[in-house]
């Protein structure tokens, strides 16, 4: 690990970060994970609790628009809310040199995508995923939260064969009732998806 002295700016990422960065006291960065739209996913060290996390930090392209901010603290409080074994679980939150993070659970597997390879999986480990996953979106439901970005990208497996659904950012939907007493949805942070 690099210390503050020795940083280097981590190649390839689009944010203010180096290892040897502690966060909040509490979070150093270790090594970059991943990139995606809308930041990049570093493996952290919690000295409070010693033991790996993940932090994704929105990267300076997507902090420049205030749209995609606000989608990131969605992103941040709806994960926060839900606590089921088939849901990413969230840690903390907060900000580091003017950049959101979400600090969650360290995973230790691959995505679904990964795991997929461009073949099928065998009919009782598919019949396996799918309950989690039923699962997990029940519990986001319960919650009024709608993921609308469901993709083998946005689901994990780990070592163990659980699934876990990621990435909630595509709006929370707020419950109420409209005049004629049925359920009525309004989106946070996103149109609702298109009929078809």
């Amino acid at each position: 690990m690099a210390f503050r002295g020795e940083q280097q700016r981590i190649a390839g990422a689009d944010v203010a970060v180096a290892p040897g960065d502690c966060l909040k006291g509490r979070f150093v960065i270790e090594t970059e994970l991943g990139q995606g739209s809308g930041g990049v996913v570093f493996v952290a060290r919690d000295r409070l609790l010693d033991r790996p996390v993940a932090i994704k930090i929105m990267s300076h392209a997507a902090g420049a628009d205030g749209e995609a901010l606000e989608r990131f603290a969605l992103e941040a409080r709806t994960a926060g809310a839900l606590q089921h074994p088939n849901v990413l679980v969230v840690h903390d939150i907060g900000m580091f040199q003017g950049e959101p993070f979400i600090v969650s659970e360290l995973l230790q597997g691959a995505t679904l995508r990964e795991r997929l390879g461009g073949k099928a999986l065998p009919p009782p480990e598919a019949v396996d995923y799918g309950l989690q996953l039923a699962q997990g979106l029940r519990a986001a439901h319960e919650k009024g939260i709608v993921h609308r970005d469901l993709k083998p990208e946005n689901l994990f497996v780990t070592v163990d064969g659980r699934l876990k659904i990621s990435h909630h950012r595509a709006g929370r939907a707020i419950q109420g009732t409209c005049r004629t007493g049925l359920p009525r949805r309004r989106w946070l942070g996103a149109q609702p998806p298109s009929p078809g």
